[in-house]
């Protein structure tokens, strides 16, 4: 049997430092994503999904990165589904409150440096790692 697919977005968002913004969520570094609504633009949703998960209200969206692909299984539908990712370049300002979104479960949000985002990511997923890395 075929898995449900899942479609979904998020953004790598950097500051006038070159600092990415990651969450913590669940144990885990991660990056603000989550899934398409019916009838929403793919980067609508990457944009909707940041500003929800982060508290961020000021974002530029800029290319997109790349997309990428992780099973997993969902409580919710209980069965496993295959999640396909959009990443998106985005831009914000570091002066603006980050509010992380308790109800996603995400405990923990700041801007990360290069040497931090390294640490940050040996505890992530690896759809994480490679997508962090393919944006450089």
């Amino acid at each position: 049997m075929e898995k449900k697919k899942i479609i979904a977005a998020g953004g790598l968002v950097w500051n006038e430092d070159h600092e990415l913004l990651m969450i913590f969520r669940r144990g885990k570094w991660d990056l603000p994503k989550g899934k398409l609504d019916e009838d929403e633009k793919i980067e609508e949703c990457a944009l909707r999904e940041v500003q929800e998960e982060t508290g961020l209200r000021d974002i530029r969206l800029g290319r997109l990165i790349g997309i990428t692909y992780h099973e997993y299984f969902d409580q919710w539908l209980q069965e496993e589904v295959i999640k396909e990712s959009h990443w998106y370049e985005m831009f914000a300002h570091e002066h603006e409150q980050l509010v992380p979104q308790t109800e996603e479960d995400i405990t923990e949000i700041g801007w990360k440096k290069k040497e931090e985002i390294e640490i940050c990511l040996q505890n992530s997923y690896p759809s994480i790692m490679e997508i962090v890395h393919k944006a450089g």
